[in-house]
């Protein structure tokens, strides 16, 4: 590995504004985004909307956070237009554009925007970079199925800059080419659809019959049917760089990016603070096992299933698909209720308790599209010159809290039992 010990880039995913202003706090050096088409998480949830881009935008770049526009789905003939369209009036606000269409590099070309190459493109050598940097790209995003020392070497050769997923969901087909739930469901995970057949159970049964010997009726000899699961055959564990983030900085990788448009803020929040910290630590000299396992801890507390380290260390990955039952966070979200009020002055959040109860110790967080996610244990409660324990469903509380606003919920974090 190379010595190259620059400061990589974080660059977190922002599924809404909650999500963006996490990760702004949370110490990013840039934010990614959807706006509804094109993109490979085209689903409307986890997506802004084009009145939205201008807020998002201002937010972010008055933070000196750099945004990203994802626009690398496949695009067909009659859609050419529209994003042409899209790349235009989203120019004026977005740092770059992450593509995988030749059509979207030369619409790019043609706005005078940047723009990065998607993993999409699967570029996965340094001839493939240098062709991609000739037509116009400032950054190649690599391919999924590249090793950290093909990563290295890509870096080293290529001469245009190289961003890698660092954590996160990895799909079986992993650069994300599959056609699985196009086939079960008519949504193509290439048009940024995908429902994720690969997560559930399968039903697997012999094609003909299956006699059995002293088999007693015709029933008997019915072709054999097996569950396998629990998600055992195509749903790949979770990326989790952190062990050797220090070996990406050093393979001069310029940024760290992290999946996760469609998780949650407090996602957001603990996954790009433990990644800054890492790398900030890789940089200066000072990463640690110690470090590193006390960062993974504390990832593992927000929703991720099992954990592996993909492809960078050889293909095919060792242990890469998990047996366990979807998240395996060691904490779980409980909707307590919203704020009312917030009295500045005071440092003071009123709050009403609409489901789970608040007491007096708990670990909560409070999430809002200003606010992002702040997280803090209650203090003592006050409610009418009374200083109440706990707040139970249906009753109001104030105690002091960190600048939060009316409107925002507030979740009690427990440990998962």
């Amino acid at each position: 590995m190379g010595t190259d010990r620059r400061r990589p880039e974080i660059l977190a995913p922002a599924g809404n504004m909650t999500c963006l202003q996490a990760a702004i706090d949370a110490g990013a050096d840039a934010a990614y985004l959807g706006l509804g088409k094109f993109n490979m998480r085209a689903r409307s949830s986890v997506n802004f909307s084009p009145e939205e881009l201008p807020e998002a935008a201002a937010r972010a770049h008055a933070a000196g956070v750099k945004l990203y526009l994802t626009l690398n789905s496949i695009i067909f003939e009659s859609e050419l237009d529209a994003m042409r369209g899209t790349i235009a009036a989203a120019a004026p606000h977005v740092d770059a554009f992450i593509v995988s269409d030749l059509a979207a590099m030369d619409a790019c070309r043609a706005a005078g925007a940047a723009f990065h190459v998607s993993t999409q493109m699967s570029c996965s050598n340094s001839v493939a970079a240098r062709a991609l940097k000739a037509m116009g790209a400032s950054r190649v995003v690599l391919a999924r199925e590249c090793t950290l020392a093909e990563a290295a070497a890509i870096a080293r050769d290529s001469g245009i800059e190289i961003e890698t997923f660092v954590h996160g969901a990895q799909c079986v087909a992993e650069s994300g080419r599959c056609f699985m739930s196009h086939e079960a469901y008519g949504k193509s995970a290439n048009r940024g659809e995908c429902r994720q057949p690969c997560r559930r159970q399968f039903l697997v049964r012999a094609v003909d019959r299956w006699g059995r010997p002293g088999a007693a009726d015709a029933s008997r000899d019915a072709p054999p049917e097996f569950i396998v699961g629990p998600h055992t055959v195509l749903s790949a564990k979770d990326l989790c760089s952190l062990p050797f983030v220090d070996r990406l900085v050093n393979a001069g990788i310029a940024s760290f990016k992290i999946e996760g448009r469609a998780r949650n803020p407090e996602y957001v929040r603990e996954t790009v603070s433990a990644y800054r910290e890492a790398a900030d630590a890789a940089v200066a000299g000072t990463f640690t096992r110690e470090l590193a396992d006390r960062l993974v801890e504390r990832v593992s507390r927000v929703f991720h299933r099992e954990f592996s380290t993909g492809l960078f260390f050889g293909r095919p990955g060792t242990d890469q698909f998990t047996d366990k039952e979807d998240s395996v966070a060691c904490t779980v979200k409980r909707h307590c209720g919203i704020v009312t009020d917030y009295f500045a002055k005071a440092g003071m959040a009123q709050v009403q308790v609409q489901d789970a109860p608040i007491a007096c110790g708990d670990l909560i967080q409070i999430h809002g599209s200003s606010t992002g996610v702040v997280e803090l244990r209650v203090p003592g409660m006050r409610r009418d010159g009374e200083t109440p324990a706990v707040a139970e469903k249906g009753t109001w509380v104030t105690f002091a809290c960190p600048r939060v606003r009316r409107g925002d919920k507030v979740f009690r974090i427990d440990a998962r039992g």
